[in-house]
């Protein structure tokens, strides 16, 4: 509405709100609770982090309340918001031999936040989920550089970047070619995850039954394609190839009742407007998984 907005409706205060401009091509705005309601980053580019007034004021019981700002609340503009609970600004994790600044958790969905502040030499940050988490995305906030992510198909010799559209590639020093525990994170010399003196977010996710899942599948490039079992039906499903240089989608059971069914897209690494391109491959949500039907090479190559 262009002026103060309370969205209502989530069912509990979050502390990670992405928010995307659907109708229009305004950047993706990351806020979490750990760094405060002011600081926006953006997963589809490289920038610092940045301090904005008109993104979000306040993170409430049933929701938030956004600003002015157009990236989350034009006038007349249509947009998206997913939201994960941890357990607000946290405090310091001394599991690792880096001591974050915050870390907020949540060991029923399995949502981790943490802030630190890196060495420039092999080290461990604390997590708090208490299982070793299947994905992580780590971003410097007093530098531009790249979004990289951990995710346990590919293991801690590789990474993926989730503001472009490289395929996986392999970087030992980004995650010191050593898997998450139970406890703890490892990163290496690389600036992307630890620069002496640089300041880090990490969003780190446990798979959690019934809440979360995290996998890969291969396509078959048919109509009818593959279904991918979760156990759960996926409200929220975000695919990435990445064996080639293609984009992430986003899709959730939100934007299937709005538009066209299953076809709604949104990309995290780009900032285009919303597609319902019927050409590419729906993605179809079911009571224990997610189908694919379409031959693009994006999700069903």
């Amino acid at each position: 509405n262009g002026g103060t907005n309370a969205v209502t409706g989530v069912g509990f205060q979050p502390d990670l709100i992405w928010i995307k401009e659907r109708s229009s091509t305004s950047s993706h705005n990351l806020v979490d609770a750990v760094r405060g309601v002011t600081k926006r980053i953006s997963s589809d580019n490289t920038g610092v982090e940045e301090t904005l007034s008109g993104i979000v004021s306040s993170f409430d019981s049933d929701g938030f309340t956004n600003g002015a700002d157009n990236g989350v609340n034009e006038n007349s503009q249509t947009y998206v918001a997913w939201n994960w609970k941890a357990n607000g600004q946290g405090s310091s994790n001394t599991d690792g031999s880096i001591n974050t600044t915050y870390t907020s958790v949540s060991t029923v969905s399995g949502c981790s936040i943490s802030k630190y502040t890196g060495t420039g030499s092999n080290a461990t940050v604390g997590h708090g989920l208490g299982v070793a988490p299947k994905m992580i995305i780590f971003k410097r906030l007093d530098s531009a550089d790249d979004w990289t992510v951990y995710h346990h198909i590919f293991g801690a010799t590789k990474k993926i970047d989730l503001n472009n559209t490289g395929a996986v590639s392999t970087v030992s020093s980004v995650f010191n070619d050593t898997e998450p525990t139970s406890t703890v994170m490892s990163v290496g010399t690389n600036g992307r995850t630890n620069a002496s003196g640089g300041t880090y977010i990490v969003y780190a996710f446990a798979e959690k039954t019934g809440f979360s899942k995290f996998g890969q599948y291969t396509g078959n490039g048919n109509a009818d394609g593959a279904f991918i079992y979760t156990g759960f039906r996926p409200e929220f499903v975000m695919v990435r190839r990445y064996d080639n240089t293609e984009e992430w989608q986003m899709t959730d059971a939100a934007r299937d009742k709005a538009v066209s069914p299953n076809f709604a897209r949104l990309k995290a690494d780009n900032t285009t407007a919303e597609s319902t391109n019927t050409t590419w491959a729906k993605i179809e949500k079911f009571s224990n998984g997610f189908k694919l039907g379409g031959t693009d090479s994006v999700s069903n190559g």
